[in-house]
C-alpha cells in the first residue's frame, strides 16, 4: 500500500528532522526530540516550518534558549521554546 503524497511529505519532513534533533549531547537530544514526536504532527504549518527553522540553529543558541538563559527574536520559534520549556520544567 502506498501513502498519499501528504503522509509521505510528513514522514520524509519527520525523518530529515529527527536526523537534526540529534545534536551530540543527550540534553538537546531529548529536548528538541520531544518536541518532534509529542507535536510535530499535531501543528500547523507555520509551527512545523518553525521548528524546523528552529534546529538549523547553532547548538549553543538553542543551549541559551532551552534553558532560559536568552530568547529567541523569532516570536514563532519562542513559542516553541517556552512549550519545551514548560513541559521539561526547565
Amino acid at each position: 500500500m502506498q501513502l498519499p503524497m501528504d503522509d509521505r511529505n510528513l514522514t520524509a519532513d519527520l525523518n530529515r528532522l529527527r536526523w537534526r534533533c540529534r545534536r551530540g549531547t543527550r540534553e538537546l537530544d531529548r529536548l528538541l526530540g520531544w518536541w518532534l514526536t509529542e507535536r510535530y504532527e499535531k501543528s500547523d504549518r507555520a509551527r512545523r516550518d518553525a521548528f524546523a527553522n528552529m534546529v538549523e540553529q547553532p547548538d549553543p543558541d538553542l543551549w541559551d534558549w532551552l534553558t532560559g538563559q536568552r530568547r529567541p527574536d523569532d516570536a514563532r520559534l519562542l513559542e516553541i521554546v517556552d512549550e519545551i520549556r514548560a513541559h521539561h520544567r526547565v
